[in-house]
């Protein structure tokens, strides 16, 4: 796919999912005012970022306790896992044995032997989760320092379908021993995480002991999904549409700060703590940039996996609803899922999709179906409540290169593709912090004036899709 064309479909699909961020938002935005206090956000409307309980505010999962909004058991299996003297050894079998069920490759016996899976006592390592293919068609291995939680029991099944991915496609010529693109390889092990993470399946694997079947529990555990998949959508599209714009030269390395506030502010619509200084390089805290790993295979992946999912869905005859659907021992799902892995990098993207969806167009409406109940039930919690937060210029700004072919910037102060057209100017305030001599509340937020950044990614660079191995972990 040309990148021009490939850079215009990811716009189009933050675009399509936007909304479902933007009420996802205003709840969560609500709770945490009822927690902490109105005076202790910005009158911009943004949330600000550490208090989103995560260290990038790339996903809310941790906020759970603060916004459920019903009484019901928490899925949630890490204080089963403990009483039943769960191991990182007992987790790598769990996630071994859900892909057996499917017909699918087991682990190497070199997989055990060489993998490291718990934090050696006697040196220091990095503990950021990663498969590894070494390319002899047998030595596989991941690298994870496991805690006893279910957040990692999740994790492990993206790392292992990261090894699957690797062990159907080893026969392939060396060259086509990759993913079909970089968000294929991130999606494998997240779609059966799907499965895996359903209060049926749990049950079904002994680590709860009832599921509670009623409107009020799916509801809290569509959140728990939704606070990790759509809260991460615009910051999976920002990483690169951040990189994209240093590399093509638009955000020069004066203004490497500013633009990565700029972009935070206006796609997620979080405000940095305290007013951010342009000598510094807040972006470097998170691991891809400074080791130059591509981010948008993220982005494409959380999509990407619900579409596969569906289908996986269909295949293994689940003909509930999509957020209950469980394919653990269906061998027709998986005799689909492995025709495709094993085609490597061997066909075009759109080729392999083809093969599981039956269509070779990317889509969002998987996703959106999945959360149909959620979406509907955040709409009618956020009615006569503020959504969305203040914008300039986000994403592209009038002085700054033109938006893809057929989108346009026309029609007054926002365009038709709902975002503003204003222009930029140079500070990095916090959002909501007056940069000015404005009226400013007693808690130092402005009270009158909304964020002054333009948000203008420029998107000129010519996109080439990383062939770097997949040697990085999942988005936690």
């Amino acid at each position: 796919m040309p990148s021009e064309e490939f850079k215009e479909l990811m716009f189009g699909l933050y675009r399509e999912l936007r909304p479902l961020y933007q009420e996802l938002h205003a709840y969560v935005r609500r709770k945490l005012k009822e927690e902490y206090g109105v005076d202790k956000f910005p009158s911009s409307g943004h949330i600000p970022a550490h208090l989103l309980g995560n260290m990038w505010a790339q996903t809310w999962g941790n906020l759970l306790d603060f916004v459920q909004p019903y009484n019901r058991t928490s899925v949630d299996v890490t204080p089963a896992m403990i009483q039943q003297g769960y191991n990182a050894l007992r987790m790598f079998n769990v996630s071994e044995e859900f892909f057996t069920s499917l017909g699918l490759e087991k682990m190497p016996q070199s997989f055990w032997d060489n993998s490291m899976i718990t934090k050696p006592a006697n040196r220091s390592v990095v503990c950021h989760a990663s498969a590894w293919d070494f390319y002899n068609q047998k030595d596989f291995r991941i690298k994870m320092c496991t805690d006893i939680t279910m957040e990692d029991l999740i994790t492990i099944h993206h790392e292992m379908g990261h090894i699957q991915y690797f062990l159907q496609y080893k026969d392939q010529p060396v060259s086509f021993r990759d993913g079909a693109n970089p968000g294929f390889h991130e999606a494998v092990g997240d779609v059966l995480a799907l499965s895996v993470s359903t209060p049926g399946h749990l049950k079904k694997i002994g680590l709860l002991k009832t599921v509670q079947d009623d409107y009020e529990a799916d509801i809290n555990y569509m959140l728990s999904i939704a606070l990790d998949k759509i809260a991460f959508l615009p910051f999976g599209y920002l990483m690169d549409a951040y990189r994209w714009s240093i590399f093509s030269g638009e955000t020069k390395m004066d203004d490497l700060n500013k633009k990565w506030w700029q972009l935070r502010e206006c796609l997620q619509g979080i405000s940095p703590p305290l007013s951010r200084p342009k000598t510094s390089f807040d972006a470097g805290a998170k691991y891809h940039i400074p080791a130059n790993v591509p981010y948008i295979r993220y982005f494409i992946s959380v999509i990407l996996q619900f579409q596969l999912h569906e289908k996986l869905c269909e295949v293994a005859n689940q003909t509930g609803p999509l957020h209950k659907c469980d394919i653990y021992q269906s061998k027709e799902a998986g005799a689909v899922l492995g025709d495709m892995l094993k085609l490597g990098s061997s066909k075009p993207w759109p080729e392999a999709l083809e093969i599981i969806t039956g269509t070779s167009k990317l889509s969002a409406s998987s996703l959106v179906k999945y959360f149909k109940p959620l979406i509907d039930w955040l709409k009618a919690n956020n009615t006569g409540h503020r959504v969305g937060w203040d914008m300039d210029t986000c994403p592209f700004s009038a002085t700054t290169t033109a938006p893809p072919s057929g989108q346009s910037t026309e029609s007054g102060p926002t365009g038709t593709n709902g975002l503003s057209t204003s222009t930029s100017i140079e500070t990095v305030p916090s959002s909501g912090h007056s940069t000015g001599s404005g009226p400013t509340g007693t808690n130092g937020l402005s009270t009158s004036t909304s964020i002054g950044n333009s948000c203008g990614t420029g998107f000129s660079l010519i996109l080439v899709l990383c062939t770097v191995k997949y040697t990085f972990s999942p988005y936690i």
